[in-house]
């Protein structure tokens, strides 16, 4: 992987449109043109937006998945990047009810195909070599008029 090894947390602020608690991801540990790989503790932090009682329900791991990916289309793209909205999830398998690990969770993702208005990722996460939740995307690319 061709990227920076490590990005921190206000980083990845920077450059994702979310804010506050609901930034997800704590680390990049590495990413190239077609892949990255980002690690979180954000599912054991009391302030997680997305706990419920048991912890952060297991199909929250798509908003993982999807920030990652959005983090991916900065990096990658650079100063072209665009924003984007999760069009579609398919094949989307939660191994877990909930993501209620002590371990740290690896977040991956790994952009399949693309063209000027889309985008098709596959997002696994996974901790301590057992995989917790995975499944596919399509993102819609916005362009600068258009909005959500």
């Amino acid at each position: 992987m061709d990227g920076p090894a490590v990005l921190d947390r206000a980083a990845i602020e920077a450059l994702i449109p979310h804010a506050g608690d609901m930034v997800l991801l704590d680390t990049v540990e590495a990413w190239d043109e077609e892949r990255i790989v980002c690690t979180t503790d954000s599912h054991r932090r009391p302030g997680n937006p997305l706990a419920r009682e048991g912890g952060v329900p297991a199909i929250c791991g798509v908003e993982y998945g999807g920030q990652a990916m959005a983090l991916h289309g900065a990096l990658a793209s650079g100063a072209e990047s665009r924003q984007g909205l999760i069009a579609n999830v398919r094949g989307v398998v939660l191994a877990t009810p909930a993501l209620d690990i002590e371990h740290t969770i690896t977040v991956e993702a790994e952009r399949l195909a693309g063209s000027g208005d889309g985008v098709i990722y596959r997002f696994v996460l996974s901790a301590v070599g057992r995989e917790l939740v995975s499944g596919q995307a399509m993102v819609r690319l916005l362009g600068d008029d258009i909005g959500p």
